[in-house]
């Protein structure tokens, strides 16, 4: 009898588990109607985010053209599939099924070329890792001449001589920032966003948790994180990047945490590529789960191996500065980073007190692949912030409030000098920040100054810039610098990661071809000299 009724317990608990329904990413093989797009581009770039691939040099790819529709409506008229969220960037779509149904539909339909599981024990050759038991690490939210008179902002405003960039007239016009987050409520209606209403500073969203248009609604983090940036009130409250204009995504749903937000998180990011963005903050961070077999280990804090940070690589490709909450788990058993705080070419921000010491719950790097995380520091404990509710100017605590602070900021200085890149941005804030010359795990290179920015831009030569180019790149082993008759000598050739770090320097060329075949896999800058000549190209090395 103790047989029979072993054998029916093993029975039922297999079909259970067959008919579990399981997350996973359907990654396709192709877009077959890539040539059309990228002969068009206006399908699928506005002008501004075409504008701003010129101007940095960036060229347009399979990654910008849209999911194949034929692929999707194959898989969402699949008995038993669920199509929850789809990436063009990653070329996949997200779906609900059983595993059992999802290794049949990988089977039969030829255009798939992997099926990739929340749960990493379902994934082929997936890393054996030791269970361990939940942690609390689960960061929801990761807690001309202008005279201001900032009140209670002063202090996080003044720690990063930002007040020295708005005094020279750089306060955000014209600069477009999205706010990836939770919800905005009343920020259609408070008297600190009647400024940026009235203004028309506030150019649009979406609510892709509950797919409608519908954003001032949901949680109430996206309405704290924006007021940072653009709050307003009169002798009392100015955010960082007052005449900035936003667009306002909602990718969060605050009453669950599951891996469905990481794909929405990339297609809000995506939108807001395709609408010209320039720079994204999103105060969030993934790395537990409701599910807890879809948690991310510290191992997976690599910056390539969540579906979130990979999506934040291309997004940063694409020309954006993504600037992201570093996370609150200082002071917990989980002490590191999130995703995609932990991608490379993420500006993720730490949080320090109103007197510039680090704040306790400030998350820690360095990255699983020993990158120095985070790479900035602003003020995120007794943060100004408006109060969603009463529209009146408080405090909070959180990495989720240094980062829009540092974000609005951003978007003043690349206001100032626009025809920098994104990468070049960045290296040169992480320059002028205080812990440069000795980063730390907590707080990477420290706290930036803008003032000394500024300055330092200002003393670079105004390079005129070489006809010139490389092939191929990506490179594998070699590439070839491709001049305007100009001979390869006459070159200065320097190449830097993507962190600022050089690690090539080459006064006198003995060939046109340069060998990067002992660089590691990954997204550098190349900087080549003639004279008074200049030009940066991004290359990567596959």
């Amino acid at each position: 009898m103790k047989k029979i009724r072993f054998i029916l317990i093993f029975i039922c608990t297999f079909s259970l588990f067959s008919q579990q329904q399981e997350d996973a990413w359907l990654f396709l093989k192709d877009k077959p109607n890539s040539a059309n797009f990228l002969a068009d581009p206006t399908l699928m770039l506005s002008q501004r985010a075409l504008d701003r691939r010129t101007k940095q040099n960036i060229t347009l790819d399979e990654k910008d053209v849209p999911i194949h529709q034929i692929y999707l409506k194959e898989i969402e008229n699949t008995a038993g599939i669920t199509v929850l969220g789809t990436s063009k960037w990653l070329n996949a779509i997200h779906v609900q099924a059983t595993k059992a149904l999802l290794e049949d539909t990988f089977s039969t339909l030829p255009f798939i070329e992997k099926v990739e599981y929340a749960n990493k024990d379902l994934n082929s050759g997936a890393k054996l890792s030791s269970k361990k038991t939940k942690e609390n690490h689960q960061n929801k939210f990761l807690k001309g001449n202008t005279d201001f008179i900032y009140g209670d902002t002063e202090n996080q405003v003044k720690m990063l001589n930002a007040d020295f960039l708005h005094q020279a007239g750089f306060t955000g016009d014209e600069m477009q920032i999205a706010i990836i987050d939770a919800g905005f409520p009343n920020v259609n209606t408070l008297g600190a966003f009647q400024k940026i209403r009235d203004n028309n500073q506030i150019l649009g969203g979406y609510n892709f948790a509950d797919r409608n248009s519908n954003y001032y609604t949901r949680h109430s983090h996206g309405t704290h994180v924006l007021s940072t940036i653009a709050g307003s009130l009169e002798n009392e409250f100015v955010g960082t990047a007052p005449n900035a204009k936003f667009y306002l995504f909602i990718s969060e749903i605050a009453e669950t945490e599951t891996v469905l937000e990481e794909t929405l998180w990339v297609e809000a990011a995506e939108r807001a590529d395709s609408l010209g963005v320039d720079i994204i903050n999103t105060s969030l961070g993934y790395t537990t789960f409701d599910n807890p077999n879809h948690n991310h280990s510290y191992a997976d804090m690599d910056g390539k191996t969540t579906f979130i940070s990979r999506g934040a690589e291309i997004g940063a490709s694409r020309g954006m500065i993504l600037v992201n909450a570093a996370g609150n788990s200082g002071n917990d058993a989980w002490k590191y980073i999130g995703a995609p705080a932990d991608a490379a070419s993420v500006f993720s921000v730490g949080a320090v007190d109103a007197s510039r010491n680090i704040a306790s719950f400030s998350s820690f790097g360095p990255t699983a692949d020993d990158r120095i995380k985070p790479d900035v520091l602003a003020q995120g404990q007794g943060t100004a912030i408006i109060n969603f509710s009463s529209g009146n100017s408080t405090t909070s605590n959180g990495t989720s409030f240094s980062s829009p602070v540092m974000a609005g900021v951003i978007a003043c200085f690349w206001q100032a000098f626009p025809n920098k890149n994104n990468f070049e941005i960045m290296e040169v804030i992480r320059a002028v920040s205080d812990r440069f010359s000795n980063p730390t795990d907590q707080e990477g290179y420290g706290i930036p100054n803008f003032q000394a920015a500024y300055k330092t831009v200002l003393s670079v030569p105004n390079f005129e810039e070489i006809s010139i180019n490389i092939y191929p790149n990506p490179a594998k082993q070699f590439f070839t610098i491709l001049s305007n008759g100009d001979h390869f000598k006459e070159y200065n050739v320097h190449i830097y990661t993507i962190l600022g770090n050089k690690i090539l320097e080459n006064r006198e060329l003995i060939s046109d071809k340069i060998n990067v075949s002992n660089l590691e896999k990954g997204i550098y800058l190349l900087k080549i000299q003639k004279g008074n000549q200049e030009k940066t190209i991004k290359f990567i090395k596959q």
